[in-house]
């Protein structure tokens, strides 16, 4: 899995962090407030998902989210306060909740001591991944993204995201490296093919938002973990013994 690598990017949500549980966690704290103080019986992910994906041609699909909300719900106020709650909410998840999934920051600090050379390619945007890096205490004080990763990439540091390889593209011109002297970490299929068109081979660490997906996942990747905890095993053998 490492012979001949030097570097290791890391996916972000899902994967390094669990994060995918917070936002269904946001968006039902936000049906509640702007709504009748209860919650129907929906796969909040799976309707977040549907929406964002029927509105990804408009110029703020998750306003026009937010908008579909109102109307669902019977809120009283406009789409757009709507969507400043949202951030609210979700500002103080990030910042308060959201942690390393157990055993990933001693995964980075063992590749770092080993010294890879470690990268984050991130579909998480912007305000969220500087929110990790100043203002989460869990990730603060057990691995500093800043302290460990050389590249930290987010979602509006490329034109296309993943499926799209750019992300990993881009980081292997700036570290000037081939595919096959880098290995991806990821939880999800997007990630994973991501990795196989830059032609770089995935590591998968599970995740349960991942199963529909899971038989698909395990065909594109090369590795397969259940946790940080087995993956660190699977390292350690194979560099110290």
């Amino acid at each position: 899995m490492l012979k001949n690598k030097k570097v290791v990017i890391f996916d972000m949500d899902g994967t390094l962090i669990d994060s995918i549980g917070i936002w269904n966690a946001i968006d039902k704290e936000l049906i509640k407030t702007i709504g009748d103080g209860t919650i129907d019986d929906v796969d909040i992910a799976k309707q977040r998902d549907d929406k964002l994906k029927e509105y990804k041609q408009e110029k703020d699909p998750y306003l026009e989210y937010c908008g579909f909300l109102k109307e669902k719900y019977h809120a009283t106020i406009s789409k757009e306060e709507i969507k400043k709650i949202r951030y609210d909410i979700a500002k103080r998840y990030l910042k308060e909740k959201v942690d390393y999934k157990p055993n990933a920051d001693k995964v980075i600090k063992y590749l770092k001591e080993k010294g890879y050379i470690l990268a984050i390619a991130s579909t998480t945007n912007q305000p969220a991944i500087d929110c990790y890096k100043t203002e989460n205490k869990n990730i603060v004080n057990k691995a500093n993204l800043e302290d460990y990763f050389s590249i930290i990439y987010a979602k509006n540091d490329v034109k296309a995201i993943k499926p799209n390889p750019e992300v990993h593209d881009k980081i292997m011109e700036k570290l000037h490296v081939k595919p096959e002297e880098c290995l991806i970490v990821e939880d999800a299929l997007v990630g994973v093919e991501a990795a196989n068109n830059a032609n770089i081979e995935v590591a998968v660490i599970y995740d349960k938002y991942s199963d529909s997906n899971r038989e698909k996942i395990n065909q594109l990747s090369q590795y397969q973990f259940k946790d940080f905890d087995e993956m660190l095993k699977e390292m350690k053998k194979e560099l110290e013994e």
